[in-house]
């Protein structure tokens, strides 16, 4: 999901989809979709840190072509609240020394007033980096860092789960820690199949609308939230608009209650203040079934925006969604 004041934070990371999500330099598989560039460096039994730091060094081939490390960082600053979960949850938190102001998870994440929107080279250096992670390098922070001798991993939204978890081995592989890695996707992999396999069937699909702020801006299913709750079974009524805004497109009242989506999914209540209650006090929202069966889902902004580790956590809250409003 601390931000920009409105859902524009949000809205910044998600219209940064259009030429993140495809995750620059990515690779097509044979479904069409995109997938991340593997980490170059092979998955390394559980060791201890003079052997994680034998590994090196090590290559990685990320969004920004090969990324080389002479040696393990352990100064690492990232500028991508995503990238930050990712390296806490793959044990290499320790060896980061400072994140941007939205990187305000986990709490014990090292967070700076280091901006991932409008990056300060001179700041960043000041933290003495031996690896810099990003997300979008629209700013050309990966050539001007590298005049420093600073290596710089591009690492953008994802599109696909697979993309997020082969940025979860290249951040592994660029940190020394491939293993807790591997453990990591193995385990989310592991979760999401169980989330999944314990839905119930529905003789239609269930149909929802997922709020990204009180404009009515919403998500299809060629986004990489919408492909999450497509694995919940769920049928997107944003995907019936002409959406030329990249899949982010901005929504009617009016088709929105035309639409009477069976689900409503807000992931503008830290943004936006929005809430079950506000829902319902809009007019004509009274007549939407999801108001009416009491099927608004309150989720946290970040944890609804971000491609890391936790978007197991949302699924396991739209699966929850599911089971509760699924046909008796």
């Amino acid at each position: 999901m601390t931000r920009i004041p409105g859902a524009h934070a949000l809205l910044l990371t998600l219209a940064l989809l259009l030429t993140l999500v495809a995750c620059g330099g990515a690779q097509t598989s044979s479904s069409g979709d995109t997938t991340t560039p593997q980490a170059t460096a092979s998955a390394a039994p559980p060791s201890d840190a003079a052997t994680d730091a034998a590994q090196f060094p090590v290559t990685v081939e990320a969004a920004n072509g090969e990324v080389t490390l002479d040696e393990q960082p352990t100064a690492i600053v990232s500028l991508s609240p995503t990238a930050t979960e990712m390296l806490f949850a793959i044990d290499a938190g320790d060896q980061v020394t400072a994140v941007d102001d939205f990187s305000t998870y986990p709490s014990e994440a090292p967070t700076t007033d280091l901006s991932g929107y409008e990056p300060n080279v001179e700041a960043i250096a000041g933290y003495e980096p031996d690896l810099v992670v990003i997300a979008d390098d629209g700013a050309e922070l990966s050539t001007a860092l590298g005049e420093l001798d600073i290596p710089v991993l591009v690492a953008p939204a994802a599109q696909t789960l697979d993309d997020t978890y082969a940025q979860i081995e290249q951040l592994g592989a660029a940190t020394g820690h491939d293993a807790d890695a591997a453990a990591l996707v193995e385990q989310m992999r592991a979760d999401i199949d169980k989330i999944t396999a314990d839905l119930p069937e529905n003789d239609e699909p269930l149909t929802y609308y997922h709020e990204l702020d009180d404009g009515y801006y919403s998500v299809t299913g060629d986004t990489f939230i919408g492909q999450v709750y497509e694995l919940a079974g769920l049928e997107n009524i944003a995907d019936e608009v002409d959406d030329d805004a990249g899949g982010y497109p901005q929504l009617s009242e009016e088709f929105i209650i035309d639409a009477d989506p069976d689900l409503i999914f807000l992931a503008d209540t830290v943004c936006c203040g929005q809430t079950a209650a506000t829902v319902a006090e809009r007019p004509g929202w009274d007549q939407i079934s999801a108001v009416r069966d009491g099927a608004v889902v309150e989720l946290d902004d970040d944890v609804a925006s971000r491609w890391g580790p936790r978007v197991v956590d949302l699924l396991g809250i739209v699966g929850d969604a599911v089971a509760e409003h699924a046909d008796s």
